[in-house]
């Protein structure tokens, strides 16, 4: 038999994950023994040629899934069902796809962010099907964009604190700030609550001072964490702050950097991987498909 789409794969998977936790490598030989997939079937590639297309396809439905709130990853490899998954097989539909998944908070959040071990390939869709091969490679473009940057604040939530302060200011650095590299990790008790600087000249007259604090995705950021900043800054004779954090900022607080006299930079979770991802900071190329068309300058002077 053909082996299954993704979306096909979601209800099955997510009936795996009901059992208790379990790895993705176990799924894919469970899902493959469900559908009786041949032995020529299980090693079939994608195009790329690195990875199993029943493996990518069922790292696709935990993806999906997992964006959806119906299962969560309790560690790196492993998935598991959520109450809110329970409910949903409570009263299984026959299908779980893209459509059945865009009714829980969140999910087309993922689905439209534009720009591991997350699926390294992806196919097109049944609602892109129909269009365009410019817009299914851009749909597919922005559906691994957005999976990575997901996993990438993922991996940032577990990192350790000193860890998580160099990466700002790595990605500082990778963005064009620092003279000649400058940039240093702070982090320390004794430095009033600076995580680091980045050092604009070459002797350091010129300073950019950082914070960088993580929070759970759902914790909103307020203003009397900006005037403690602030103050910081004050202590430094520094008029120049950038605030990074894995969660997101109140209104108040964006008020408040907004009208401070202060130069305040607030990046938030979102603008943080959509920052690491653009200057490629963490993350790293793994494919190049270079796209071509007709040279048309060509074929006017051939055609005399």
């Amino acid at each position: 038999m053909p082996i299954p789409d993704f979306q096909t794969l979601m209800l099955p998977v997510l009936r795996l994950a009901d059992a208790g936790e379990i790895k993705v490598a176990a799924a894919v030989d469970q899902v493959a023994n469900q559908f009786n997939l041949t032995d020529v079937e299980r090693e079939e590639l994608l195009p790329s040629g690195r990875q199993a297309k029943i493996a990518n396809r069922v790292h696709w439905s935990v993806t999906y899934l997992v964006k959806s709130g119906l299962v969560e990853r309790p560690r790196r490899g492993c998935f598991v069902i959520t109450p809110k998954g329970k409910a949903v097989l409570s009263r299984p539909p026959e299908r779980i796809d893209i459509a059945f998944l865009s009714q829980f908070e969140g999910f087309d959040d993922f689905r439209t962010k534009a720009n591991g071990e997350h699926p390294v390939d992806v196919e097109p869709t049944k609602e892109l099907a129909s269009g365009t091969p410019e817009e299914r490679v851009e749909a597919a473009f922005e559906d691994l964009n957005g999976a990575l940057r997901d996993e990438l604040l993922e991996r940032i939530l577990v990192m350790h604190p000193t860890a998580f302060e160099k990466l700002i200011v790595d990605l500082m650095l990778g963005m064009g700030y620092g003279a000649n590299g400058s940039g240093e990790r702070l982090g320390r008790t004794s430095d009033g609550g600076i995580d680091g600087v980045i050092n604009e000249d070459v002797f350091g007259l010129d300073i950019i001072h950082l914070q960088a604090k993580r929070y759970a995705t759902g914790t909103a950021i307020g203003v009397e964490k900006h005037r403690e900043f602030a103050g910081a800054l004050d202590e430094r004779g520094a008029t120049k702050g950038v605030f990074v954090t894995t969660s997101h900022f109140a209104p108040s607080a964006k008020q408040y950097a907004q009208r401070s006299p202060k130069r305040l930079i607030l990046i938030d979770g979102e603008e943080l991987t959509r920052l690491l991802v653009k200057y490629g900071v963490a993350v790293r190329g793994y494919r190049l498909l270079e796209l071509k068309k007709i040279d048309t300058d060509y074929f006017d002077t051939a055609e005399g």
